[in-house]
C-alpha cells in the first residue's frame, strides 16, 4: 500500500485502532498490533538483507524488487529501489530487468514460479545454479513474498501496474506497434507479466501430483536442510512460523476464553491445500465447518491475487472481529503461503543434492 499521509499507514484500519505512534513506517504500524510477531519479522529481515551472505546487499534488494514486482506492489518496488541505491547499487540496473547482471536475470523463471505456481519447481531449476549457495537466493526471494503480501493486502483494485499496462499499449516504439514502450514502473522488472496463479487442480486438466506433507515435512526435512544451508535464516523462519501459528489472546470477536487452535489450523491447512499440500492426518471437513465463504474468498485472494484485494473484501468477512484479529489472519495466510513455497523449493534442492 502506498503511503497516505491523510489516512495513515492502512487504507482499511483507522490510525486510532493502531497501537503506538505512527512514524511513517506502514509495515511496522500495522504489524505493531502484534509485537511478538513484529519482533521476529524484523530480525528475519535484518538477517536476509543486511548480514553476510552469498549475495551482495544491492543484489539482495534487486531480488526483492523482482519479487515485489511479480505481485504488482508499487510500495515495495519503490522502497527496495531506494534501499538498492543506498547500499551502492548501480542506477543503471533500475532502468529495467534487462540491465541487471546475467546471474540475476537467470532468476526470472524461478521468481515467477515461486510467486505464483511453486508446485512447478524441480531440481532442474536448482541445477541452473553454479553453487548450492544459490539456494539463498531462492530463500530471499520467497521471503519477500511474505513482506509483500502484508502490504499488497491493503491495495485498492486499481493498481499502478494496471495503469502502466494501458499506457504501454498506447505508446509504440519507433513506429512499431508490436513492441510497446514501458515508462518507469513495475513492468520494467517483469518478463511474462501475464503469468500468474492458476488453481492447483483444474477440472478436466491433468493435475500435478499432490504434495503429501508427511513425505516431506517442514519439521523433519525442510527445516533440517535449511539449517545446513543457512542456519541463522532457518532458525528465524521457523521462529516466525511458530509465532504466527501459536499467537493467541484467547479471544474471538466479542468472546473471551476461546481456544482458537482449530480455527488457526483450518486457516493454515486451507492455504497450503490451495497450493497442493495436504496432510493425511487432518480432517478437511473442519475447513468448511470453521471458514465461512466470504472468509475463504478473502484468504484465497490475499495469498493468490493480493493485487485484487479491495476494501469490500476486507469488510465482508468477520464483521464482528477486531482489526487486530484480521491482521493476525493475514500473518497466518502469509506464513502458510511462505512455508508452502519453501517446502517445494527445499524438496527440489534435496532431490538435486541426492
Amino acid at each position: 500500500m502506498r503511503h497516505r499521509s491523510s489516512r495513515g499507514p492502512s487504507a482499511y484500519i483507522p490510525v486510532s485502532q493502531l497501537t503506538g505512534p505512527y512514524v511513517g513506517d506502514n509495515i511496522a504500524a500495522v504489524m505493531g498490533l502484534h509485537p511478538d510477531y513484529l519482533h521476529v519479522f524484523w530480525k528475519t529481515q535484518h538477517q536476509l538483507l543486511r548480514m553476510d551472505g552469498a549475495l551482495s546487499l544491492p543484489e539482495r534488494h534487486y531480488v526483492a524488487i523482482m519479487a515485489s514486482a511479480r505481485h504488482q506492489c508499487t510500495y515495495l518496488v519503490s522502497l527496495h529501489s531506494s534501499c538498492f541505491l543506498q547500499v551502492g547499487g548501480d542506477l543503471r540496473w533500475l532502468e529495467g530487468f534487462d540491465a541487471a547482471p546475467l546471474k540475476l536475470r537467470k532468476l526470472n523463471d524461478l521468481n515467477k514460479i515461486l510467486a505464483h505456481r511453486p508446485w512447478l519447481i524441480t531440481k532442474e531449476h536448482i541445477e541452473g545454479s553454479s553453487t548450492l549457495q544459490e539456494a539463498e537466493r531462492v530463500l530471499a526471494e520467497i521471503k519477500k513474498l511474505d513482506e509483500e503480501g502484508e502490504e499488497t493486502s491493503q491495495e485498492e483494485m486499481e493498481t499502478r501496474f494496471e495503469r502502466e499496462k494501458r499506457e504501454c499499449a498506447m505508446v509504440p516504439t519507433n513506429g512499431d506497434n508490436s513492441k510497446p514502450v514501458c515508462f518507469p514502473g513495475i513492468l520494467r522488472f517483469l518478463e511474462d507479466p501475464d503469468f500468474g496463479y492458476i488453481d492447483f487442480t483444474r477440472r478436466g486438466e491433468q493435475a500435478p501430483p499432490t504434495f503429501r506433507a508427511h513425505d516431506y515435512t517442514w519439521e523433519d526435512h525442510g527445516y533440517s536442510l535449511l539449517q545446513r544451508l543457512n542456519p541463522e535464516v532457518g532458525q528465524l523462519l521457523d521462529d516466525k512460523f511458530q509465532v504466527a501459528f501459536n499467537l493467541t489472546y484467547h479471544t474471538c470477536a466479542t468472546h473471551c476464553g476461546v481456544d482458537t487452535f482449530k480455527l488457526r489450523r483450518a486457516i493454515w491447512n486451507y492455504i497450503q491445500c490451495i497450493y497442493g499440500i495436504r496432510y493425511d492426518d487432518y480432517d478437511y471437513g473442519e475447513v468448511n465447518q470453521l471458514l465461512e465463504r466470504s472468509l475463504k474468498v478473502y484468504m484465497k485472494t490475499v495469498t493468490c491475487h493480493p493485487e485484487r484485494v479491495t476494501r469490500q473484501l476486507y469488510n465482508d468477512f468477520w464483521r464482528q472481529f477486531k482489526h487486530s484479529e484480521k491482521v493476525h489472519l493475514n500473518f497466518l495466510l502469509l506464513e502458510a503461503r511462505l512455508q508452502a513455497a519453501l517446502l517445494y523449493s527445499l524438496r527440489a534442492i534435496t532431490r538435486y543434492m541426492t
